[in-house]
């Protein structure tokens, strides 16, 4: 397990480091309001899917869990960070299973009990491992795993801008609050020898500053293509 440096200028370096991932994780937290705006002006969830809001609770939930000191040393903000994630995540989910239809309510609402389930599973099974070296490498991996996954799935929007040659559905601010928010977890990650939270977010950076540099080229073809008449003459 990593040991705490006693050197101040290299904590404080980590704990910068940690509270500007926070800071630029809240991006990430605060990015699905305006589609839940709408979901409550039209009192319905119309076409949209409630599955990555739970996807994105549980992996706060673990990276929380990760974080404590019961698994890991010296990773508080990690707790910090995933705790308010896991808080809007909740949040976001209780408004679906408001507005959705009644199967899909139902259906959410399974799923949301499934992962708390699997939490509760996860928390209490590694507290059985009394070797805490073995906890650490369990909980370790899981949070590697549920990271890299949440970080790929911009695959799919980043194959689609390449496909559409346009940048409509991937929000700017989106993409750069995750490749801030990883980098500074990667910075936090290496100060603090930490693999678990190195090796994640560095693929996130990759993957963000793909998306960056798909939006930056992508963006002019998107302006111009928005000037174009919306409406052909069929006259």
């Amino acid at each position: 397990m990593s040991d705490s440096i006693p050197n101040p200028v290299w904590t404080g370096c980590k704990d910068a480091a940690g509270i500007a991932g926070n800071i630029f994780a809240f991006g990430l937290f605060v990015s699905p309001i305006p589609t839940f705006r709408r979901i409550i002006r039209n009192r319905s969830t119309e076409q949209f899917s409630g599955l990555p809001y739970i996807y994105a609770l549980m992996n706060c939930l673990i990276c929380m869990w990760y974080g404590t000191p019961l698994v890991s040393a010296d990773n508080l903000l990690l707790v910090t960070v995933n705790s308010f994630g896991a808080v809007f995540q909740l949040a976001y989910i209780i408004l679906f299973i408001i507005y959705a239809e009644r199967r899909i309510k139902v259906r959410t609402l399974a799923s949301l009990l499934v992962v708390l389930g699997l939490f509760a599973i996860i928390a209490v099974g590694s507290l059985q491992i009394t070797d805490r070296m073995i906890r650490w490498l369990s909980v370790g991996s899981l949070t590697v795993v549920s990271l890299i996954s949440m970080f790929a799935s911009p695959l799919f929007i980043i194959n689609l801008v390449i496909r559409t040659r346009s940048v409509e559905f991937m929000p700017f601010y989106l993409s750069l609050s995750t490749f801030l928010m990883s980098t500074s977890f990667v910075l936090y990650g290496l100060l603090n020898f930490d693999a678990f939270v190195y090796v994640p977010n560095g693929i996130g950076t990759i993957l963000g500053t793909i998306q960056l540099a798909l939006y930056v080229h992508y963006k002019k073809k998107s302006t111009q293509d928005s000037i174009e008449p919306l409406i052909a003459s069929h006259a």
